[in-house]
């Protein structure tokens, strides 16, 4: 697909609440937005998609050609991407399938769009098959009209991220204490998925420091000299979390051969103080930002 084509789709779509005429017709297609892996930069790129319950599933067919598509290249680097469908746009976290999941997960997408045979007859390259997360309804969750509602909606997501790589890496452990003894250790299924979590993790929690320590700390310290201890144990608790991002990245990259119970115990104290840094972050931060509104007013013309 030509980029003029590609934007000419993209342009459509986007007048047209996801409907795009001929050559795709009727055929269910989304927008992927993935940041570039070494420019930085969105890229967005129409792709057709299967359901598979509340997730969209995307092929890395690149039309049967022997290298994976840049937009794949782009999420495994960088794993939260932002996806268009119809009139609904949401940020997700882009998982591949792997082993077992992926083989039934591209059965499926041959069954609604055999043309991915075809692709995948075409090359000796494995076409992955990725699982786009879309977020669930939550009517409990408030309405966010202030900078402290905007910060508990990260520091819950941040949380929510660490909560799923404990239940995954459990699954693991849990397959590896199942698999009979005299084999090879199976593969970790879930490697690439807590892989791709933690990514998402440590690259959102570096960003949400970024914005922190650039812009806001330094405002809210103006006004709030009196505070500038809680400001200093918060700078000096980021670089610390930096360490601890690596750590954590670290040990997840070994956990097909980690010896359990040492994982465990590694994971749990990293987690107590990545927690920890959000409670106090909250206990100080939050009530300064209450009144706050979010989003922004735009500037007055």
């Amino acid at each position: 697909m030509s980029h003029a084509f590609q934007q000419s789709v993209i342009t459509e779509f986007r007048a047209n609440a996801g409907k795009v005429g001929a050559p795709f017709e009727g055929a269910d297609l989304l927008l992927l937005t993935t940041t570039g892996a070494r420019s930085g930069k969105p890229h967005t790129t129409p792709l057709g998609y299967v359901r598979d319950g509340r997730s969209l599933l995307v092929v890395g067919s690149n039309l049967g050609a022997p290298l994976h598509p840049d937009w794949y290249r782009n999420l495994l680097a960088r794993p939260t991407v932002r996806v268009e469908v119809g009139d609904e746009e949401f940020d997700s976290l882009a998982v591949p399938a792997e082993g077992a999941r992926r083989d039934e997960l591209f059965a499926r997408v041959v069954a609604e769009a055999p043309g991915y045979a075809d692709y995948q007859d075409a090359t000796d390259r494995l076409l992955p098959v990725v699982v786009l997360e879309r977020p669930g309804p939550d009517v409990t969750a408030p309405a966010i009209t202030s900078l402290a509602d905007k910060l508990v909606e990260v520091h819950t997501w941040l949380r929510g991220q660490l909560r799923h790589v404990h239940n995954e890496t459990e699954a693991h452990f849990a397959a590896r204490a199942a698999h009979p003894g005299g084999g090879e250790a199976p593969a970790p299924g879930l490697g690439l998925q807590i892989r791709q979590r933690c990514l998402a993790f440590c690259q959102a929690l570096e960003f949400h420091h970024t914005a922190e320590g650039g812009h806001m700390f330094p405002t809210m310290e103006g006004y709030h000299p009196e505070l500038g201890h809680v400001f200093d144990r918060l700078r000096e608790e980021h670089r610390s979390i930096g360490a601890v991002q690596s750590a954590l990245a670290a040990l997840l990259a070994d956990v097909a051969v980690a010896e359990p119970d040492r994982f465990r115990a590694e994971l749990a104290r990293m987690t107590e103080e990545l927690t920890a840094h959000l409670d106090y972050e909250e206990e100080h931060i939050l009530p300064l930002l209450a009144g706050v509104p979010w989003p922004p007013a735009p500037p007055a013309s």
